[in-house]
C-alpha cells in the first residue's frame, strides 16, 4: 500500500462486494477502509465447473454474502472503525444480529488484549447499507449456471419473498464435510462417523501438510478448500494496525457452508465440545473465551441461521457437542491408528513464523492440556512415544500446567478444557503407581489437591454425554450408544 496506514484515522469499513465464478470454484471477497485500495481475499473451491439450478444459485449466493460478511473480521479488527458499510447488497435485522454477536464475541479475546471495548460499538446497517443493494456481485465466468447465479445476486440476504425464516430445501444428498484440523478431536468425529456408516468427505482449509497428512491417514475422500487472506493485510499490520485473535472457526464454518451447497451435500460437521463454551475469567474482566467460535451460543446462532436463511436440509453441527474434552481423550485412546500423525500444537499452525521441528513443541499451552488429557486413558510409554517426552515429569513445566489447573492463574487463551477437567486428570494420575512420582504429578498431590478440600475430583462425571446439541435426530440417537460403549 502506498500511502501510511492510520488505523485511528479511518472512519469506515467497507463491504465492497462479493463474487463466485462457478466455472472454476473461486470466490472473491472485497473491503475497504474508508475510499482506500481494495483488499480482495479469494476462497478457493475444488471441483468446478458447478452448475447450479435456480434455488441452488440462490442459496449458494446467500451463503457467499454470509461468508463475505463474516470473512470480514480478519480486516475489520486492522481499524475498529466507527462505521461499518455495504456497498452492493442489503442486509436485514436477522443478520445483523447474527454478525454483531459473532464480531463482538469472537473478538473478545482481541479486545481484551488491544484494551478496547466493541460493546454497543459495533453495528451492522440494516437495509441499503448506504448503497444500492441492486449492484451485481462480479462473477466472470459465463454459461447457465453462471447466469442462473447472477439473477439471484440483486436479492437481501435474509430470503425476502420467501415468508419470514423460510429456506427452501434444496433435495441436498445425505454426505458429510468433516473438518479436519490434524488434532486428536477432528479424527474422533471421523470415527464415529465411519462407524456409524455415514459417508463423509474429510475437508480442510490451507496447506498444511500435517493437516494432508492426517487427512490421508482417514483413507476417506478428502477435500482440500483455499484461502488466500488479502496480501495487504500483512502491511497493514506491520504499519501498526490492530491485530489479534480472530474468530476463525466460524469464518472456515461458512466456506464449508459454501462448499458443501456447492457439493450439493447436506451435512457441515465440526468437532467442537462442550468444554469450548467456557472462557477464562480474568479479574477485572470478567470471562473471555479465546475459543467463543466454538462454543454452543456460535454453533446454535451459525446453524440455525444458516438453515432459516439459506437451506433448510442443510445441517451445521458439531458432532463432539454433548463430549467434554475428557470424554473426547477417552474415545481418542481406543485406537493407536493415528499416534504418528496427529498434532493439536497450534505452533504447527501459524500463518507466519517458524514451526516446531517434530509435531509437538511440548513447551504451549495445548501440548500441555493434550497430554494431561490423554494420561488417565493412554498407558504412560504409548503417551511418551506420541509426544517424545514426558511433559509432567519436567517442572520447568510447572506454570503452564497450573494456568490449566486455574492455580494462581487464569485458564490460557487457547482451544483447551476446563480447569476442572485438568484438576480431575491431574488427581487421577496421582492415584496411578507409573505417574504418582512424576514432578508436576507429585506437587499436585503434595502442595494443591489440600487445597481442594470439598471439589469433586472425579473424572467419571465429567464424562457423561450432553443434551445440548444439534445433530441430526437419528445420528444422535446411535451416537449416543456409541460414545456410552
Amino acid at each position: 500500500m502506498s500511502a501510511q496506514f492510520q488505523r485511528d484515522s479511518v472512519r469506515a469499513f467497507r463491504f465492497v462486494r462479493c463474487g463466485l465464478d462457478a466455472a472454476t470454484g473461486v470466490a472473491e471477497l472485497v473491503y475497504a477502509f474508508d475510499d482506500g485500495p481494495e483488499l480482495v481475499e479469494t476462497i478457493t473451491i475444488p471441483g468446478a465447473p458447478f452448475a447450479l439450478d435456480g434455488a441452488r444459485a440462490r442459496a449458494v449466493e446467500q451463503a457467499l454474502r454470509l461468508l463475505h460478511l463474516i470473512a470480514g473480521v480478519s480486516y475489520y479488527k486492522a481499524a475498529v472503525p466507527p462505521q461499518i458499510r455495504i456497498d452492493s447488497y442489503a442486509i436485514d435485522a436477522d443478520a445483523a444480529a447474527l454478525l454483531e454477536l459473532i464480531y463482538v464475541n469472537g473478538l473478545g479475546e482481541f479486545a481484551y488484549r488491544n484494551g478496547l471495548d466493541l460493546h454497543e460499538k459495533i453495528k451492522f446497517p440494516v437495509g441499503d447499507g448506504g448503497a444500492p443493494s441492486t449492484q451485481p456481485s462480479p462473477a466472470s465466468g459465463r454459461g447457465s449456471s453462471d447466469d442462473a447465479l447472477a439473477e439471484a445476486l440483486p436479492l437481501p440476504l435474509a430470503g425476502e419473498g420467501r415468508g419470514e425464516g423460510q429456506a427452501p430445501a434444496l433435495g441436498l444428498r445425505e454426505h458429510a464435510l468433516v473438518a479436519i484440523g490434524g488434532g486428536k478431536d477432528s479424527l474422533v468425529s471421523i470415527e464415529a462417523l465411519r462407524a456409524q456408516g455415514v459417508e463423509q468427505t474429510v475437508t480442510w482449509i490451507g496447506g498444511s501438510q500435517l493437516i494432508a497428512a492426517c487427512a490421508q491417514r482417514t483413507e476417506l475422500p478428502t477435500l482440500n478448500l483455499g484461502r488466500a487472506l488479502a496480501p495487504q493485510l500483512f502491511e497493514l499490520n506491520r504499519q501498526g494496525a490492530y491485530n489479534g485473535h480472530i474468530p476463525v472457526t466460524v469464518v472456515n464454518s461458512a466456506i464449508m457452508v459454501l462448499a458443501a451447497l456447492l457439493h450439493g451435500v447436506d451435512q457441515v460437521v465440526f468437532s467442537n465440545e462442550r468444554s469450548a463454551s467456557y472462557g477464562s475469567l480474568i479479574e477485572g474482566t470478567g470471562e473471555v473465551n479465546h475459543q467463543w467460535s466454538k462454543g454452543w451460543a456460535c454453533e446454535q446462532a451459525f446453524g440455525d441461521y444458516v438453515q432459516r436463511h439459506v437451506a433448510a436440509d442443510l445441517h451445521y453441527y458439531s458432532l463432539l457437542r454433548p463430549l467434554s474434552e475428557l470424554a473426547v481423550a477417552r474415545q481418542f485412546a481406543r485406537t493407536d491408528r493415528y499416534d504418528a500423525h496427529f498434532s493439536s500444537c497450534n505452533r504447527n499452525f501459524h500463518i507466519l513464523g517458524e514451526r516446531p521441528a517434530s509435531r509437538w513443541c511440548g513447551v504451549c499451552p495445548k501440548c500441555h492440556f493434550v497430554f494431561l488429557a490423554l494420561a488417565p486413558f493412554m498407558t504412560k510409554p504409548r503417551l511418551v512415544g506420541i509426544f517424545g517426552r514426558n511433559l509432567l515429569d519436567d517442572p520447568a513445566q510447572t506454570d503452564g500446567f497450573d494456568a490449566l489447573l486455574e492455580y494462581r492463574n487464569h485458564k490460557p487463551f487457547e482451544c483447551v478444557g476446563e480447569g476442572r477437567e485438568s484438576r480431575a486428570a491431574m488427581a487421577a494420575l496421582t492415584e496411578r503407581p507409573e505417574w504418582r512420582e512424576d514432578a508436576l504429578v507429585e506437587r499436585f498431590a503434595r502442595e494443591i489437591r489440600p487445597q481442594l478440600a470439598g471439589d469433586d475430583l472425579r473424572i467419571e462425571p465429567l464424562l457423561t454425554l450432553d443434551e445440548e446439541q444439534r445433530l441430526p435426530p437419528r445420528l444422535w440417537e446411535r451416537l449416543r450408544a456409541y460414545f456410552a460403549a
